[in-house]
């Protein structure tokens, strides 16, 4: 199979050093003993992220994920290649590491589950050694920022999961790390909790240069925070490149399901976009488009002008969808 070059992700002599680097990146499972069977999670991974890139790092589950971001974390010791995270060896030097890295973690939380959440943030700050005047400035801003002042006395048992995801990302940033990384950030939020994570995701890396290495299944969160992509499948890296990139190479689109407030004819002939179907008498109808081209509010501007729009949804393309297609196309 033909892999797509790497050079995005790859260091010239003039860059800064990388803050995260992999060179034939090997992890294995199991085959010491006669009847485990012998697995290759991450099968000699090669890539590099620059300080200040905004990575998504995407692939179906059990592509290999999970083992890279235990690996740059020092959690797993890779069977064979080289692994740097923020220039040093995360198995010899993992409590450096954690000192300049910040991680939300699937679903393990950083939070003391029944305390009150601003003594999780205070224990935070013991355990990183901040200064108590920094502490308290930086604990105020992402308080402020994240609108997590009213959930400072509540116990974090008792937060929403809207609300328990930011304090989880406001605790990973405490210490203003380097490098930040997310693991499926807004799955099971609704619509307005995406929204306002995210904005202050890029609100915190424009104003720090903060790295993101962010692992998701949302298409969105990698439309919106990430300038360059990673796909991962079975361990080796099918895709390097930006998501313009990515798009033209497998055709990826989104789908916008427009409610109509009265049955209305397939509307066909909409600029960028294509009638995928129309139901229930023409009440809803379905088109797709690549972002690369138009954006929803123009499809749903022209459709507006045809007929009444009642509501919509936005359905982003699904990522294990956008590893099959890379394949099928190698």
């Amino acid at each position: 199979m033909t892999m797509q070059p790497l050079e995005p992700g790859r260091a010239s002599s003039q860059d800064p050093a990388p803050i995260i680097e992999t060179r034939d990146l090997v992890r294995d499972y199991g085959g010491r003993r006669r009847r485990s069977r012998h697995v290759r999670a991450v099968d000699h991974m090669t890539f590099a992220v620059r300080p200040g890139e905004a990575v998504g790092y995407i692939g179906a589950n059990g592509a290999g994920k999970s083992t890279t971001i235990k690996m740059l974390m020092g959690i797993l010791r890779p069977t064979s290649g080289l692994v740097r995270t923020c220039g040093l060896d995360p198995m010899r030097h993992r409590v450096d590491v954690a000192r300049q890295v910040g991680v939300v973690f699937g679903q393990r939380s950083q939070l003391w589950w029944d305390l009150p959440l601003r003594d999780s943030f205070t224990i935070l700050a013991a355990i990183h050694r901040l200064d108590p005047a920094r502490a308290r400035a930086r604990t105020t801003r992402l308080v402020d920022q994240l609108e997590m002042g009213p959930q400072l006395d509540t116990p974090v048992r008792s937060l929403s999961l809207g609300q328990r995801m930011r304090a989880e990302i406001a605790a990973a940033l405490l210490h203003s790390p380097r490098l930040l990384v997310l693991d499926e950030p807004t799955i099971g939020l609704d619509v307005l909790s995406k929204q306002r994570l995210r904005e202050f995701l890029v609100e915190e890396r424009q104003e720090r240069g903060t790295t993101l290495l962010l692992t998701t299944h949302d298409m969105g969160d990698i439309e919106r925070l990430c300038n360059r992509v990673l796909v991962v499948d079975h361990g080796r890296l099918a895709f390097d490149g930006t998501l313009a990139g990515l798009a033209a190479t497998v055709g990826v689109e989104r789908l916008i399901v427009i409610d109509l407030a009265e049955p209305t004819p397939p509307i066909e002939g909409i600029p960028g976009a294509r009638l995928v179907a129309s139901e229930s008498d023409g009440l809803r109808q379905r088109f797709a488009f690549d972002a690369a081209r138009t954006t929803a509010a123009a499809v749903l501007a022209e459709v507006s002008r045809r007929a009444p729009v009642r509501d919509l949804t936005i359905e982003e393309p699904d990522i294990e969808d956008v590893v099959r297609r890379i394949y099928a196309g190698s």
